[in-house]
């Protein structure tokens, strides 16, 4: 039993406005469902749910606005090139993100925040990420890489590239998409995530078993006030919150 990554939750104020913006970001589309409570983005093209290769991006509605703390999970955005990076950066600035400062002092990479204020970074040029598509990596802070790469590696059917005192970065078994990465970053987590990982089971697969199998590697149960739904929210062992999704 293991659980695939299907998609990025990020909560917003204004789903549709915050959907439109990273739909532009990536050159996706909105996938229907900005006249309710949620706006999903994905690839452009023939739609399939979960995408093989990509990580979609479902927007939640929700009456918080972000906090001024940094969220502890983000997204990396790929360049090609620096002309590449620099236009990128321009283009999102004129959609409405704005430069975000998160104490990355003289660094090739630009941080930027959405119109919501969700920090984001447009990398510049690397090889690892030439092939992962517009979304590099999901970035997530952690406190000890080594125990997110225990749970997460059992967790999910990702595997493991790396793991060092700093980071531990997997990918989908079929080498294609983008990276999960554990950075290890000062600071302990203080508020809710505002972006978090979607999983799902495989076909066949029974989504209580599998809950009951992360419980059991450290996991936690977390109301977040969400009542019946069919998905189950759980936090890993340092508390960041992810949900294991029912059948669609």
């Amino acid at each position: 039993m293991a659980l695939r990554p299907v998609q990025v939750n990020i909560k917003a104020l204004d789903h549709s406005a915050v959907g439109r913006f990273w739909a532009e970001a990536l050159g996706w589309s909105v996938r229907g469902g900005e006249s309710g409570m949620t706006t999903y983005v994905g690839p452009a093209g023939d739609f399939a749910w979960p995408d093989p290769v990509a990580l979609g991006i479902d927007f939640i509605t929700v009456p918080e606005p972000k906090t001024t703390t940094k969220n502890r999970v983000h997204l990396d955005l790929a360049t090609t090139s620096e002309v590449h990076q620099a236009e990128l950066v321009a283009r999102l600035q004129a959609l409405g993100g704005t430069p975000a400062h998160v104490g990355q002092g003289e660094v090739p990479w630009t941080v930027l925040a959405d119109p919501e204020g969700n920090e984001f970074c447009v990398l510049e040029p690397r090889e690892i990420y030439q092939d992962t598509g517009p979304i590099a990596a999901v970035v997530v802070d952690c406190e000890d890489p080594r125990a997110m790469a225990r749970f997460w590696g059992q967790a999910t059917d990702w595997t493991l590239h790396e793991v060092t005192d700093d980071q531990a970065v997997f990918r989908s078994a079929k080498g294609v998409g983008p990276y999960l990465e554990f950075l290890r970053t000062p600071g302990v987590k203080t508020v809710p995530d505002r972006v978090h990982l979607d999983l799902l089971p495989y076909p066949g697969d029974d989504k209580a078993a599998e809950a009951a199998r992360l419980r059991a590697l450290g996991a936690a149960d977390l109301d977040v006030g969400q009542g019946d739904v069919p998905w189950t929210c759980l936090t890993d062992p340092e508390g960041h919150e992810f949900c294991v999704l029912g059948p669609s």
